[in-house]
């Protein structure tokens, strides 16, 4: 696995080698840069169920300016910290070793981009979307990866659908929270 653009590009990462932990693969990680390229320079970004923090560190590679990773496994979280530091993202990124839904209850407003992956089949999706929607900016970008029988609502909160993709047994649905309008 490999950092695909950016600052790192074709930097190597480590992975978790476990049953609990699917990596993103490269196709559909190149999917979801191409959807939110345009979105990452500057952002304020968050990796839930981090795994190896391929997702987030993509985003750094690419300009975003801070990464928040989260992750429950303790051995993940070695393997993030690694990866970070041989990216040389340090500085921009913080590393938590806790349940992803119980960062949410805590977590601070001001991100732009979520990037949430949790173990498929248990309903974490819905539950991480429903808390995640009050730490957003407007215009923020919540990407969700998840087996592709799993039907996933319009909105919620302020979250509303954008588009939904599927690759073999995998599928992302991608919510924004639209603009305020401006009154001049």
């Amino acid at each position: 696995m490999r950092v695909i653009t950016g600052s790192c590009r074709g930097k190597k990462l480590k992975t978790l080698e476990s049953l609990d932990t699917r990596p993103t693969t490269d196709m559909v990680k190149e999917a979801v840069f191409s959807i939110i390229q345009f979105d990452v320079p500057a952002s304020s970004v968050l990796d839930l169920f981090a795994g190896s923090g391929q997702m987030g560190i993509e985003a750094l590679s690419r300009g975003a300016s801070h990464c928040v990773f989260v992750d429950s496994n303790p051995e993940a979280v070695a393997i993030v910290k690694d990866n970070v530091d041989s990216c040389g993202f340090n500085k921009e990124s913080r590393v938590l070793c806790m349940d992803s839904l119980e960062y949410l209850k805590v977590a601070k407003a001001g991100i732009d981009i979520v990037f949430i992956d949790p173990p498929y089949r248990k309903g974490i999706v819905e539950k991480a979307l429903e808390l995640v929607e009050s730490k957003l900016n407007d215009g923020a970008i919540v990407v969700c990866e998840h087996e592709k029988e799993l039907g996933l609502g319009e909105s919620y909160g302020r979250l509303e659908f954008h588009k939904r993709y599927k690759y073999g047994k995998t599928a992302l649905t991608v919510y924004k929270i639209p603009m305020k309008e401006v009154d001049y």
